[in-house]
């Protein structure tokens, strides 16, 4: 029974609709290559923004991230703006930190040519803070006993705010003045390399206190000398090197005269 229903013809039965072919659209079709998909961003800026740069391609992303002319001001305000200065790791900070204690070398505005840093600047200025206070009060401690051990002795908190004053001070101002000294002088001058340098110049006198501890008189004074002398040496036989000028011999000599007035600030007020 089956099989004779499948035998009948079909096209007369109600609601069957035979299949038309349409013979022109096959002979007229085509393989039709899909052309190579390219991701865009959207929304499209062309005409309807500022910038008039519509669809911007996937394959290059820095197109879409160009930086806007920056603000001075802006920038000397910026946080931002000074974290380059603070891209330094401890093998650098040590080279430099040793770099220092070779001031006859003059090539430390070599090392720091590619990346200066204001990370030893402070490290050191606040470690030499620390160092001063804390060391200048058992210093004299230690040389009130050793004269007369019945006398009482109290720890002296003014040492903190005088050495915060004048470490910080001499760190910031010291090199600023000389930087608008040679800008007058016509002479080449970075800010910020200034800054480093003496920042890391202080490195020697964080040692030297070490030592000054020591209650014999006459050796504290040998040692915050050779200690002033050397990093007077540093700062100097740098400046000498970076200017490469006859005209900065006042500059050279003003320097080394600073420091060593460091050295005996600090012997005579935490060491006396």
């Amino acid at each position: 029974m089956d099989e004779y229903n499948t035998n009948l013809p079909t096209s007369h039965l109600l609601g069957s609709v035979p299949a038309v072919v349409n013979e022109e659209k096959e002979k007229n079709t085509t393989n039709y290559e899909v052309p190579e998909a390219n991701m865009q961003i959207f929304p499209p800026t062309n005409g309807g923004d500022r910038g008039g740069r519509g669809y911007q391609t996937l394959q290059s992303p820095s197109e879409g991230f160009e930086q806007q002319p920056a603000n001075n001001w802006k920038g000397v305000f910026s946080i931002s703006s000074y974290t380059q200065y603070f891209n330094v790791d401890t093998d650098i900070v040590i080279n430099r930190l040793l770099s220092s204690l070779h001031p006859t070398s003059g090539d430390f505005f070599d090392k720091i040519d590619a990346n200066p840093d204001l990370y030893g600047l402070i490290w050191i200025s606040t470690t030499l803070v620390f160092v001063l206070a804390s060391l200048g009060n058992c210093a004299t401690y230690l040389m009130e006993k050793h004269t007369d051990k019945t006398s009482s002795w109290s720890f002296n908190v003014g040492y903190i705010n005088t050495a915060a004053c004048a470490v910080y001070g001499y760190a910031a101002v010291v090199p600023l003045a000389f930087y608008f000294l040679l800008q007058y002088m016509g002479s080449y001058a970075d800010l910020v390399r200034f800054w480093c340098m003496w920042g890391y110049s202080l490195f020697i006198f964080v040692l030297a206190s070490f030592l000054l501890l020591i209650p014999v008189e006459i050796l504290r004074w040998i040692i915050i000398i050779v200690s002033g002398a050397a990093s007077a040496c540093f700062v100097s036989t740098n400046l000498k090197s970076k200017l490469q000028q006859n005209d900065v011999t006042i500059v050279v000599v003003a320097a080394c005269f600073l420091q060593l007035a460091l050295a005996v600030f600090i012997k005579v007020w935490f060491f006396p």
